[in-house]
């Protein structure tokens, strides 16, 4: 086909009016250029050979032309389309429909593996005009004589070469060795691979060969980052993700189907609208998923490559690659879940310092760079949440259900004499309830992040450092060396929601310790430890056992551990009073002769037994 000087435009391609009107209703206004060139080649009954990568509006390119030559009035299949996933084949079988909505009594049928046998013969009993499946499936019900294919007018290869992948080569020449010589075929594949190649020279017939450059692999709506994150980290990143970038559906790429699972309950926790996505859920349950996903049900989805192969939900916003994936070519797909029809769309991939070779290879192939992405800080973080909240605040202001409660908040207003804005802020206060709105910006700088503020040199002090793999959070003890330190468990973990600063305020206030005496902090899963004082009184440790953090008790124990640091020290303060007078360390032991401070004696368990030069001294009693 000839390039004109000016666009083309659909309504001067010759389709049936019906699928122009059609058209107008989804909003198209241009043809792209896959189907500025096929739609006028398939009309005209020629085959076509097409080239042009996920994204580029090649499912319309071939509907709509053969829809246009559609006899309506015979009840049997006379389109065929093949796909590679049942996915792709219910979304093509979709447009269909879309694109057929003003044909009247039209019928299209989609058929795949995992779906009953008896619900596609009772379709096709009843008559299709368009069958759009996988291979396998259309063999057998072609082997069994349930689908006749003798008035077919024309067949359609989408995704060609993703079933050369999948090892469906096979079916898809078998099928084609069967329908009728007169047929049209269309032939669509991202690449040309020598054997797909072999597949167009056997049977098309002198095929008009279409291929839509792109500058890039990817398309160019998609702004693409990575982050530099890795083991558990990586669902601290993906949290501050979901709260700082403003998003309207997200698709989340893991490499297994049991992360898909444990990372959608973990998101669920934190009180995200999320489902998991993988080959282990029964198909019409996934379909019941993305029909969630499409309506507003749900915002994101946690899936692995097969099943998320061929969605097209317009809602998508952001795709997330929490896995790398080690085919570039999975890369490609993954993100051309986003940006679609000519949408702006975000791809995010957490890289691992062992895994950026594979991000180089990435941006090889796709022949551009990924730029790194700054982690979203508590500042940021905020603002989001102000945002949020005020837009609540507004939606409310709009809603006409509101009168009853002018009434009552007038009542208020004159009994207590308060200010409107008064009223307004003890209500706010009530909605946010006790979870703080806005994050404490010192406490919440990202740690991974190279371009975080670095406080001034006389404000840094090392945080004392666990050899125990998995710790999200550190705290340093600061300052006072010569207090002895023992570690402790304490049943409240990240699974509780808790932070560093719940924990401090809660064993300052029952055991009357100064925070500064408070130590190491190490927040696991379902568990913390935590480093204070050696020799705290039984009466202190059994009130800190009762006391509760995030609703859990604490039910603190002696961890069975020495601090990973070493520290050998010692402190001497009375039961629920602050160590010493002022705040200060309690009287210490010294060996003769020497500076170094010594164990007390009554070293509880936990601590490392003194060194067998030193002398013990009897002293006055603690707390005296």
């Amino acid at each position: 086909m000839s390039k004109s000087a000016t666009p083309p435009t659909f309504a001067a391609m010759n389709l049936a009016p019906p699928l122009l009107k059609a058209v107008e209703d989804v909003g198209y206004e241009q043809p792209s250029p896959i189907q500025a060139e096929a739609i006028p080649a398939l009309l005209e009954g020629h085959d076509l050979l097409g080239q042009a990568q996920t994204g580029t509006g090649k499912t319309a390119a071939f509907a709509l032309p053969l829809l246009s030559r559609l006899d309506l009035s015979r009840r049997e299949p006379q389109i065929l389309v093949l796909t590679p996933t049942r996915e792709l084949a219910i979304q093509v079988a979709e447009a269909f429909q879309t694109y057929a909505r003003h044909l009247k009594d039209f019928h299209v049928m989609p058929i795949y593996g995992g779906q009953s046998y008896e619900v596609q013969l009772r379709q096709l009993r009843r008559g299709v005009h368009v069958v759009v499946g996988t291979p396998g499936r259309v063999m057998d019900h072609m082997r069994s004589g349930k689908l006749k294919l003798g008035g077919l007018q024309a067949l359609v290869l989408d995704e060609a070469d993703e079933m050369l992948r999948m090892g469906f080569i096979d079916d898809v020449e078998w099928v084609l060795e069967q329908i009728p010589a007169t047929r049209q075929i269309a032939l669509f594949s991202a690449t040309m691979p020598k054997e797909i190649r072999k597949v167009a020279d056997r049977h098309l017939r002198d095929p008009r060969v279409i291929k839509v450059a792109q500058k890039t692999a990817t398309a160019e709506t998609i702004r693409q980052r990575y982050w530099q994150v890795s083991g558990l980290h990586k669902l601290d990143a993906l949290t501050r993700i979901l709260e700082a970038e403003p998003y309207d559906a997200m698709l989340v790429f893991v490499r297994t189907k049991t992360s898909t699972v444990e990372l959608a309950e973990k998101l669920e926790a934190r009180g995200h609208a999320c489902e998991a996505l993988n080959g282990d859920i029964p198909q019409a349950q996934r379909e019941r998923i993305v029909e969630r996903l499409k309506q507003g049900k749900i915002d994101i989805l946690v899936a692995t490559d097969v099943v998320a192969r061929g969605l097209d939900v317009q809602r998508i916003s952001h795709v997330i690659n929490y896995d790398i994936p080690t085919d570039v070519e999975a890369y490609i797909h993954r993100i051309g879940r986003t940006g679609r029809a000519g949408k702006l769309g975000d791809a995010i991939l957490f890289v691992s310092p062992r895994e950026k070779r594979l991000l180089y290879a990435i941006e090889k192939t796709i022949r551009q760079p990924i730029e790194p992405m700054q982690m979203p800080t508590a500042k940021d973080i905020n603002l989001q949440r102000v945002l949020r909240f005020k837009q609540r605040i507004r939606d409310s202001l709009a809603n006409e259900r509101n009168e009853l409660y002018y009434q009552l908040l007038t009542e208020v207003q004159q009994e207590e004499s308060a200010e409107p804005l008064e009223i307004a802020a003890a209500l706010a206060a009530l909605l946010q309830g006790d979870e703080p709105l806005l994050l404490n910006e010192k406490e919440h700088t990202p740690r991974h992040d190279p371009a975080a503020r670095r406080p001034p040199r006389d404000e840094q002090r090392p945080p004392r450092r666990s050899k125990t793999a998995g710790s999200d959070e550190v705290i340093p003890l600061k300052g006072h060396p010569e207090v002895e330190m023992q570690r402790f468990r304490i049943a409240v973990g990240y699974q509780h929601g808790v932070k560093p600063g719940n924990i401090v305020g809660a064993i300052a206030n029952e055991a009357q310790l100064d925070s500064e005496y408070i130590g190491h902090i190490e927040i696991f899963e379902d568990y913390s430890t935590v480093d204070m004082p050696a020799g705290m009184p039984k009466e202190t440790l059994f009130a800190l056992r009762k006391a509760r953090v995030c609703q859990q008790r604490l039910d603190i124990a002696p961890a069975g551990e020495t601090p990973a640091d070493g520290s050998r020290k010692t402190l001497s303060f009375k039961s629920k009073g602050k160590p010493g007078a002022k705040g200060k360390p309690g009287p210490k032991t010294r060996t003769a002769g020497k500076d170094k401070p010594k164990p007390a004696s009554r070293a509880k368990p936990g601590t490392k037994p003194a060194a067998k030069k030193h002398v013990k001294k009897r002293e006055k009693p603690r707390g005296a």
